[in-house]
């Protein structure tokens, strides 16, 4: 006589199993979603070069242009630092000698042998007038007055010019560059939109590299634009404050050669 036993699975036990297999079920897709971004995190290489490089041909162009444009930038504003602080310390120099009493002949010979800026080119232009005028025996007085306040207009025009050279690049680049920068990043955008609806995946994995190098192009044309917009501030401001000082010499220097014409007419 064979016993045979009936196995009888007690209600806990089943309830627990079905609850399980329930539980694994559900979590199947959500844990493939998470293993599958895991995935793509670590193989995405979200570094500034990378970005760059994975970027569309238009939003590389402007990438590329506000760059150079930011080094051109950089380079204008050392450029001018170098040469306002040049300009003040002549200006000092030749304020010095021209108010030490010194024969204006003399200093005339001096400076006459080689180009000069800022006051001593104005020095220069006005006596090389005056000089002139009374070697070619002219009479007319007002037309000498006349002719020397030109020179001095004109050699301060010039200096001026060469000071400002080149700041109208800064305001330019501070207006303009974060619209450029922002044209890129609306490209970009468009670009990962497209890249989206074709891969049909919203996962955040998918779509930060695009919005990434979007972004950057915004980044750059920020990083172009406050320099540029803080350093032609201060560079007009002092093109301004040198400007004053050459207008205060020429006033001052066509005042002293005009009591010079009146001297020598009262002594002929």
């Amino acid at each position: 006589m064979i016993l045979t036993a009936r196995f009888k699975p007690h209600p806990c036990t089943t309830t627990a199993l079905v609850l399980c297999a329930t539980l694994a079920l559900s979590a199947g897709p959500a844990f493939a979603q998470a293993v599958e971004s895991a995935d793509l995190a670590a193989t995405v290489d979200t570094s500034l070069l990378n970005l760059f490089l994975e970027a569309g041909l238009v939003v590389k162009i402007v990438m590329m242009g506000l760059l150079l444009a930011s080094v051109w930038c950089w380079a204008i504003i050392f450029d001018k630092m170098l040469l306002f602080s040049r300009t003040k310390r002549q200006l000092n120099q030749f304020e010095q000698v021209f108010w030490s009493g010194q024969s204006l002949e003399d200093l005339y010979r001096t400076l006459s042998d080689r180009p000069q800026h800022g006051m001593a080119a104005l020095f220069v232009a006005a006596m090389g007038e005056w000089k002139r005028s009374f070697e070619r025996n002219a009479r007319s007085q007002i037309g000498l007055q006349t002719r020397i306040d030109k020179v001095l207009d004109v050699s301060m025009a010039r200096e001026t010019e060469r000071l400002e050279k080149r700041l109208l690049f800064l305001a330019t680049l501070g207006s303009a560059a974060p619209f450029i920068g922002l044209f890129g990043t609306v490209v970009g955008i468009m670009t990962s939109f497209q890249a989206i609806a074709g891969s049909k995946s919203t996962n955040l994995a998918v779509v930060a590299p695009g919005i990434a190098e979007a972004l950057l192009a915004t980044a750059l044309g920020l990083l172009a634009a406050i320099p540029a917009v803080v350093a032609y501030n201060k560079l007009s401001a002092d093109a301004s404050k040198v400007a004053t000082r050459l207008e205060g010499f020429a006033d001052e220097f066509s005042a002293i050669l005009s009591r010079q014409i009146d001297e020598k007419s009262a002594a002929q």
